[in-house]
């Protein structure tokens, strides 16, 4: 009696490895949308604690914290004053705000990494001993570094004031912000930079176009007309660590510029600093109120302005966004 072997021919064994690869093209988008989802909502409750931290420390100090200082090297930012509020009383308890942020005394503070502080959907890896952070506070509409006491030589004294939530040795109340806590933006985001001046990332550098601005309209023109990728034009890419130190490169963003565009420095004292993220689309912000909203990056400059001052007086409607 003739047995006959059954099995596959390979037309039929290349058949179903090809339906097979189009299940999986169908079905890794899907995974990586759900994936994507459940970071972004991480960072929202991220942001969410710093908005609720916030106004207990207003609720402890009468003011909200200082966005940072001078000089340099005792310039702390706004979310190392904060740390108490958050559940980390340990950590803040081993810094001493009298010392230098880098020196040997706060350095186990400022090489610890805060899950906290860390957006999921930002895979950079920060080099060994700098603590980031991909979440800052908001100093507003103007591009200035420093204004008024903080700006002695008067470089800035021609330019709008700061007119955000945070500024250089200023405490701002909740009644400071006429605009309303809800329609005012307390922090953002911004990516961790590539911590290497020898190559360009657009969203994690800081870039200079070596001119310099008279307002926030001519710094957003001079830096869409530089091209970033030119590595003359490199500034800055020790980008979002150490958390513990305040300044526009490491906690400070500015509603200057559009969402997810390139960010400047114009030496001396002007800065166009923006939030980015690793979202597709848009940022996370984190409202006075603390309420958190995702803003997409196509928002009119016009609204996202008003998102970032304090005092004024714009009127945004709900369907702005």
């Amino acid at each position: 009696m003739n047995l006959r072997r059954r099995a596959f021919t390979l037309i039929e064994l290349l058949v179903v490895i090809a339906i097979i690869g189009v299940l999986i093209a169908l079905l890794l988008p899907a995974v990586q949308s759900a994936r994507e989802a459940a970071r972004r909502a991480q960072c929202l409750n991220n942001l969410k604690q710093l908005g609720i931290a916030l106004h207990t420390y207003h609720d402890a100090n009468g003011t909200f914290p200082l966005g940072r200082t001078i000089p340099f090297d005792t310039s702390f930012s706004s979310i190392a004053r904060i740390l108490p509020y958050v559940e980390q009383a340990t950590v803040a308890s081993a810094l001493n705000f009298d010392l230098s942020w880098s020196g040997l005394d706060n350095r186990t503070v400022t090489t610890t990494n805060l899950e906290l502080l860390l957006c999921p959907s930002d895979t950079a890896e920060l080099p060994m001993g700098w603590g980031g952070t991909n979440y800052r506070v908001n100093e507003g509409t103007s591009v200035v570094m420093w204004h008024g006491a903080s700006d002695p030589s008067g470089v800035n004294a021609g330019l709008p004031a700061p007119n955000g939530l945070f500024f250089a040795s200023v405490g701002i109340k909740a009644a400071n912000i006429r605009d309303g806590l809800s329609q005012t933006a307390a922090f953002s985001e911004h990516v961790l930079g590539d911590f290497d001046n020898t190559r360009a990332t657009r969203e994690g550098d800081t870039f200079w176009p070596q001119t310099y601005p008279a307002n926030a309209d001519e710094a957003v023109q001079l830096c869409r007309n530089m091209d970033w990728r030119d590595l003359q034009f490199q500034r800055v890419s020790d980008v979002g660590a150490p958390w513990t130190y305040g300044y526009h490169s490491t906690t400070s963003y500015w509603h200057s510029g559009p969402p997810n565009s390139v960010s400047c420095m114009f030496p001396p004292s002007r800065i166009m600093t923006i939030a980015n993220s690793r979202h597709p689309g848009g940022v996370n912000v984190g409202m006075a109120d603390g309420s958190v909203r995702f803003i997409k990056e196509t928002v009119a400059l016009e609204t996202w302005r008003a998102l970032g001052t304090r005092n004024g007086g714009e009127v945004i409607s709900a369907d702005a966004f």
